[in-house]
């Protein structure tokens, strides 16, 4: 009974595969963050493209 628990207190394997998970999720969470922010300017940058391309090909008066 006794080497059961020291095979139990030694075996970290469990706690670096949380350890992993946790890095993941702060990757992902970081990963997100950032794409939500460059989604709102990417949406910015198209429609000001969008409204430059329609004023230029409205015929002159």
């Amino acid at each position: 009974m006794k080497s059961l628990i020291n095979r139990f207190r030694k075996n970290e394997s469990g706690a670096t595969a949380i350890e992993y998970g946790l890095i993941a999720a702060l990757i992902a969470v970081v990963i997100i963050g950032a794409l939500t922010m460059a989604g709102s300017e990417l949406t910015t940058t198209f429609e000001n493209i969008t409204n430059n391309l329609k004023a230029a090909n409205k015929p002159a008066t």
